[in-house]
């Protein structure tokens, strides 16, 4: 009726059913374990790392909170300097060096040839063993001077040079054996480049294209969400590089700093000096690097990044 007051209608949900309160229970029961995981081993340790961060902490005695102190000290201490930049310019040479090699093996493993599953199980391997500490010994062993490689160079009348112990190549070791191990990244660009239509390569070679522009018209573009996908991977893993650089520098950070990597001197501050509000407030820079990074990954990819339906990520 003309004039009247509207009656506000109450909408009731639905009683949930007892056997979908039931589901609900057990599925939270399963993730109890995780749950309790993921606060007791991650998120715990997280914040206290981040209140830790605001004192002076030796382990023995109480924590005294300095406020901002130790990252004033940090942006003055040359040390960590140097391990910011061994850091950056390994990431920014090993990275592209390892994505490059992995992509070009992929693409020679993708043809039908025989005993290719011989190949693609050798060039793995090196991934598998990863950054273990038997590796990592190995390769000291290769680029000392009386090792492998100063001994192939000496059959060919080439005189070798101590490789680890001179602050020019020592970085260079550990790049080239980040770039031996590419196994990871190969088979995930394998795995993209079956996906590729071979429609497209056909018709590719029916307009006369060379192989070289099918690659950089065909198979870049469609194989962009996997480099995506392994760049990201690929640049939190090397900007958290320890073993290889502790064990082959024995844990000082080599010649005049050239493998003070950044972990290793995050190492060296909590567990060799006990200043671990120091070692706290270089993790947390290492996150916001990290994540800064990332994010410059993820927002320059709308450019890059191609999908087949035409969607940005």
């Amino acid at each position: 009726m003309a004039g009247s007051e509207a009656v506000p209608t109450t909408i009731k949900k639905p009683k949930m059913s007892k056997d979908k309160k039931k589901q609900y229970i057990i599925a939270y029961i399963f993730l109890l374990p995780w749950l309790f995981g993921f606060l007791g081993l991650v998120l715990g340790p997280m914040i206290s790392s981040l209140y830790l961060s605001f004192t002076r902490f030796d382990l023995l005695n109480p924590a005294e909170w300095v406020g901002l102190a130790n990252y004033q000290e940090m942006f003055q201490d040359t040390r960590w300097i140097a391990s910011a930049k061994v850091t950056l310019t390994f990431v920014f040479v090993a990275v592209p060096t390892q994505l490059i090699a992995a992509l070009l093996v992929a693409v020679l493993l993708n043809k039908k040839m025989m005993g290719v599953g011989f190949y693609r199980t050798t060039y793995y391997l090196p991934s598998l063993l990863g950054g273990s500490v038997a590796i990592a010994i190995l390769w000291k062993n290769l680029f000392e001077i009386d090792g492998l490689v100063n001994q192939v160079l000496a059959y060919f009348n080439i005189e070798g040079q101590g490789w680890i112990s001179h602050p020019d190549y020592a970085l260079g070791t550990i790049i080239i054996l980040a770039t031996w191990q590419f196994g990871a990244s190969m088979v995930i660009f394998l795995a993209g480049l079956k996906q590729i239509p071979k429609e497209l390569y056909e018709a590719a070679a029916v307009d006369g294209g060379t192989k070289i522009q099918t690659f950089f018209r065909i198979t870049l573009p469609l194989l962009s969400p996997v480099i995506f996908f392994n760049l990201v991977i690929e640049l939190i893993k090397s900007i958290q590089v320890f073993t290889s650089a502790f064990i082959i520098s024995e844990g000082t950070g080599g010649p005049i700093n050239s493998t003070l990597f950044y972990t290793l001197y995050l190492y060296q501050k909590g567990f060799t000096h006990f200043e671990m509000g120091y070692a706290s407030a270089m993790a947390w820079v290492l996150v916001f690097v990290l994540g800064v990074m990332t994010l410059v990954i993820f927002f320059s990819s709308k450019y890059w990044v191609h999908y087949e339906d035409g969607g940005k990520l």
